[in-house]
């Protein structure tokens, strides 16, 4: 029986009631401060020496539509792509039948994403009073 009476204090010499599991650490440790320092230094270097990443380019569908059955539909597409920017591809076209005669135009334009805005390109389209009364975006895929 004694020997149980002598496990007790060595437990209790044990017990650390100071040790706050949850509390905040006041102290600063320079060395972990430092190492944390040269890591983001080697992550911003490694980042900026592998240069810009690929370039984000979008593919857009234009309906572009014209006023009447009437409108010269040639001289719609060739309108439209006369607005030409650093960035800006023209791709195919196709004439679709809306109704009672009156086609709209569905135009493919790739951009990249940095170089130009659509809605530049939508207000440029759309200045051309003559030809087209509205676009739409009929598709937007980020390529």
């Amino acid at each position: 029986p004694p020997a149980k009476e002598e496990a007790k204090p060595a437990a209790a010499a044990d017990d650390d009631d100071d040790f706050d599991m949850f509390g905040s650490d006041d102290e600063v440790d320079e060395a972990a401060e430092k190492l944390k320092a040269e890591r983001v230094a080697e992550y911003q270097a490694k980042k900026s020496a592998k240069g810009p990443g690929p370039v984000a380019k979008s593919s857009i569908l234009l309906d572009v539509k014209p006023w009447d059955d009437e409108t010269d539909m040639a001289a719609l597409e060739k309108a439209c792509r006369s607005y030409e920017k650093d960035g800006c591809v023209w791709g195919a076209s196709k004439l679709v039948p809306i109704a009672f005669g009156v086609k709209k135009l569905q135009i493919l334009v790739i951009v990249e994403d940095d170089k130009v805005s659509v809605d530049a390109i939508q207000e440029f389209i759309e200045g051309h009073d003559d030809y087209v009364q509205s676009t739409d975006i009929a598709a937007f895929n980020k390529i």
